[in-house]
């Protein structure tokens, strides 16, 4: 029987054990807050504790936290993992994450990559967790090496009790630049959209629109704060963008020019098109 190690249990976490679980393998798991692994334990989702002890058994460890508390995990698991599990991060940003883990990985022999699977709600906590999240969805891994055909098949098949419709292998330098435009910019403009005083009176004029605007809106404050940081160059880089077309259609307005607006909007239709292959 396979094992899998999981370390945090939030929606990214609780979604691996819910999935690996339904899919026979011995699930082991640790999470800061010690209620919320006895919750996963009680439910039978959670086989038992992922401890220095038995690390070294599972045939891979998820470590499904924040960077900087994802880079702490690895570095004090290190010594223990021995050669068997292949450990992948499951962080939003893999540049700060990836040049931590990359030399301690090779400083203590185990297998690392870089990964960021593309699912999520609104929501965050393993109550929100469920095991077909990540059904179909994408999945990024970033390898320490490119030519090492056997490991990549090795990984796909470590992650397919995930249902993963997609993985795709980047550097740690282009998976950063595009997640800022793809993620990250649509999380800062959703949360700063919904911030205008008409939005506590849009009930019986907003439908689907707005839905979708500010469906991201909701998200986990700390956790994308240290993510906008630790991308701040590629996420600066498209909020000056977008800010600059932004102003292109105020002028167009302020100045009551359709001719430039009808431009400008035609412009963005024709972009949607191309970009979606429509």
């Amino acid at each position: 029987m396979s094992t899998v190690g999981v370390v945090g249990l939030g929606l990214i976490g609780g979604s691996f054990v819910k999935a690996y679980h339904e899919a026979g393998w011995t699930v082991l798991a640790c999470n800061r807050t010690k209620s919320v692994l006895d919750y996963a334990r009680l439910s039978g989702e959670a086989d038992g504790e992922l401890t220095r002890d038995n690390i070294s058994s599972c045939d891979l460890v998820l470590v499904t936290v924040y960077p900087e508390a994802a880079i702490q995990a690895i570095r004090e698991f290190a010594p223990y993992i021995g050669d068997k599990p292949v450990v992948i991060d499951c962080c939003g940003t893999k540049r700060v994450v990836c040049e931590a883990c990359f030399p301690i990985a090779e400083q203590y022999g185990f297998t690392y990559l870089g990964g960021h699977p593309m699912a999520g709600t609104q929501y965050s906590g393993y109550k929100y967790a469920r095991a077909n999240l990540y059904r179909n969805q994408p999945m990024v891994i970033v390898p320490p090496r490119f030519d090492d055909i056997f490991l990549l098949d090795r990984v796909k098949k470590l992650l397919s009790p995930a249902g993963f419709g997609r993985i795709s292998v980047t550097t740690a330098e282009q998976h950063d630049v595009m997640i800022a435009f793809t993620s990250q910019l649509a999380h800062v403009v959703s949360n700063a959209y919904v911030k205008s005083p008409t939005a506590s009176l849009h009930h019986g004029f907003s439908a689907g629109s707005y839905r979708d605007l500010t469906r991201v809106a909701w998200l986990n404050a700390p956790m994308w704060a240290e993510l906008f940081l630790e991308n701040g160059d590629n996420l600066l880089l498209e909020l000056d963008t977008i800010i600059s077309f932004l102003t292109s259609y105020r002028d167009a307005i302020a100045n009551r020019d359709k001719e430039t607006l009808t431009a400008l909007l035609e412009e963005g239709k024709k972009r949607k098109e191309e970009v979606d292959g429509r």
